[in-house]
């Protein structure tokens, strides 16, 4: 096995293990105000986040940047309770270009938090490999693939309850973020650092 393959394998299951579950409900916070007609949006969305979290997984694994690791492990539930928090409120069913640019912009964002959170895995796993470029790279496009299934299956769900069982878009964006509010809420008071 290449090692591309081998780094792109270790993205795609790290982001799909059920025990690293608080990346999954990220993801599902961040496409529960969307259906599957929205799917470029939520692309762009995905890859927004995505690039934040290669910027930072890239700089803590070459430590360039060094941030004390319960801080961020107890900042990644508090992005998800923010991010279902948000879609609690939010009051008009259709997203604005400006308000679809404004999510984007949090997805980058709290992408860069996340990416500090794998660093440790990955750096771990780099051991003293002197260039981790391509390491880096495959890792991160496992990391999006992986995302982009947990999308489209999160999409999928949102149709079927949507579209074919008839549950009102707002009770289901009410639903979901609610339950991922509640459970980042308990993350945040297992990871909590003080």
């Amino acid at each position: 096995m290449s090692t591309f393959s081998l780094y792109f394998h270790l993205g795609l299951t790290h982001i799909l293990d059920i025990n690293g579950y608080d990346h999954i409900l990220f993801v599902i916070a961040l496409c529960a105000i969307y259906l599957l007609n929205d799917w470029k949006k939520v692309l762009i969305m995905v890859t927004a986040f995505t690039l934040g979290h290669s910027i930072t997984l890239a700089m803590a694994t070459l430590d360039l940047i060094s941030v004390n690791a319960s801080l961020i492990e107890f900042l990644i539930p508090v992005t998800i309770f923010i991010t279902a928090l948000s879609n609690i409120f939010k009051k008009q069913p259709g997203l604005t270009p400006q308000r679809s640019r404004i999510n984007y912009a949090f997805a980058l964002f709290f992408g860069l938090i996340h990416g500090m959170g794998f660093s440790n895995y990955l750096r771990s796993l780099l051991g003293k490999d002197e260039t981790i470029v391509m390491q880096l790279l495959a890792f991160n496009i496992g990391l999006e693939i992986g995302q982009i299934v947990i999308v489209l299956i999160f999409l999928v769900l949102s149709f079927v309850f949507v579209n074919i069982i008839q549950v009102a878009r707002r009770d289901w964006r009410l639903v979901i973020s609610s339950a991922i509010a509640g459970i980042s809420l308990i993350l945040m008071m297992e990871t909590k650092f003080w």
